[in-house]
């Protein structure tokens, strides 16, 4: 029998019982805050937003992690979990709906995932995704320097990263070298979710962008990009703005996020 929509929004809620004993020590990095000046331009925020403290997991979530969770949660499970959550091609590299197989190996990051099932992974782990301008935040350090985006040998790296084929089979996580907050992989191995996915608008206008409540995740919203040499950062504003929740990709993965207490 057919589950209704509304037990499946159930299920996608925090799981009872399970956050306790589910974040492993040390899978996840602490990060300061601070003022942060995002490549997005918020016309509520013109000197820069304000970062809360919060943790960040330090590698992507792996095919093996995924894994274990939908074997824990089969609601989660290719051909098991409704369209609205989760487009036709959702996990469709691994072998079987609770099988990893040669394409998916259980140290390569998930990919072909949606937001909602990378929503609800975290969830059960009483963890969240992190929001743009966290992830933005983290992902602009180096190994020595919080911020290292002005170097252009920096932003040359990253782009270097990015000239690699997508045809390529993806390299195990953790390879990459941590940045100054311990946190790796967050350039140059997969695109990544972010809590407020659907709020990133680019444009140079916010009249053009339609329905206004698609900023309600960022304040005023995002109104256009303000530092147009950080290519790479852009063209992750530009993929994640293009997407919808159950959309799944063969580069898009995800890594949680923990507020401070």
């Amino acid at each position: 029998m057919r589950k209704p929509l509304a037990t499946w929004l159930l299920l996608a809620l925090p799981l009872a019982g399970i956050a306790a004993g589910a974040v492993v020590s040390g899978r996840y990095a602490g990060l300061p805050g601070g003022v942060f000046k995002s490549v997005l331009r918020y016309e509520d925020a013109k000197n820069g937003v304000r970062i809360k403290p919060f943790a960040l997991m330090r590698k992507p979530v792996t095919n093996g992690e995924f894994l274990a969770f939908v074997k824990r949660h089969p609601q989660w499970q290719r051909g098991r979990t409704p369209a609205v959550f989760a487009e036709a091609r959702y996990l469709s590299h691994w072998a079987g709906p609770d099988t990893l197989g040669a394409n998916a190996l259980p140290d390569r990051p998930v990919v072909w995932v949606s937001w909602f099932a990378a929503d609800a992974y975290c969830q059960s782990l009483d963890a969240r995704l992190p929001t743009w301008n966290e992830w933005e935040y983290a992902a602009a350090a180096d190994e020595t320097r919080r911020d290292a985006r002005k170097d252009p040998v920096w932003r040359e790296r990253i782009l270097s990263w990015y000239a690699r084929s997508s045809k390529d089979a993806l390299p195990r996580v953790g390879l990459q070298s941590p940045n100054v907050y311990g946190v790796q992989d967050l350039h140059g191995l997969i695109w990544e979710w972010t809590q407020d996915a659907s709020s990133l608008m680019v444009d140079s206008d916010n009249r053009n962008q339609g329905d206004p409540d698609k900023g309600k995740f960022c304040g005023a919203g995002a109104l256009s990009m303000d530092d147009r040499e950080n290519y790479a950062v852009m063209m992750r504003v530009a993929m994640l703005s293009s997407l919808e929740g159950r959309d799944a990709t063969a580069n898009l993965g995800f890594r949680c996020a923990r507020s401070a207490p």
